[in-house]
This record gives C-alpha cells, sequence and structure tokens, in this order.
C-alpha cells in the first residue's frame, strides 16, 4: 500500500536530510572545483526542508506536485554536490 501524501513528504524529508552533506563544514564544502556553490544550495535546500517541517506539524496536506517539486529540486542539489565532489557517484550498473 502506498503512503499518503504527508507520510510521503516526512519520508521525503528525511530520505534527503540523509543523502545531502548538511554536516560538511564550509572548508569541505568549498574546496576544489565549483560548479554551483555547494554551500548556497545547501541552505537553499535546508530552508526548503525545514519550511515542509512546519508546514507538515500544522497539519498542512502536500500534493503530489508538491513532493514533485520538492524532489526535483533535492536531485539538482544533489547533482551539483555529486559534480563538485562532495558525494561519491555509485555506479548501480555493477
Amino acid at each position: 500500500m502506498k503512503p499518503d501524501c504527508h507520510t510521503a513528504m516526512r519520508l521525503l524529508l528525511g530520505q534527503i536530510r540523509q543523502a545531502l552533506p548538511f554536516e560538511m563544514d564550509e572548508a569541505q564544502l568549498c574546496r576544489g572545483p565549483c560548479q554551483g556553490c555547494s554551500k548556497k544550495l545547501l541552505e537553499f535546500i535546508d530552508m526548503e526542508l525545514e519550511e515542509w517541517q512546519t508546514r507538515l506539524d500544522r497539519g498542512e496536506q502536500p500534493s503530489l506536485g508538491d513532493i514533485h517539486k520538492l524532489t526535483k529540486r533535492a536531485r539538482k542539489v544533489y547533482q551539483v554536490m555529486q559534480n563538485n565532489g562532495l558525494i561519491e557517484v555509485v555506479n548501480l550498473d555493477q
């Protein structure tokens, strides 16, 4: 059985927090080549996650569109983190 939108959004928030390197300090984030400011992107997505956490705690019901938009944003941030060498690229074709 698929979760409702409220549960799906909570799960997504947890998955994003686990996948992105929020624990890295500024010195680690700002080293080497940069194709997008990792620090600013993490701050941006963190604000999005905090906003959604607050909205969910108030009982707001997200739509499938809301879940899709957050997923898309998080994937883009994740891709930049990979391109900047902050997240290891995993090859699933092995």
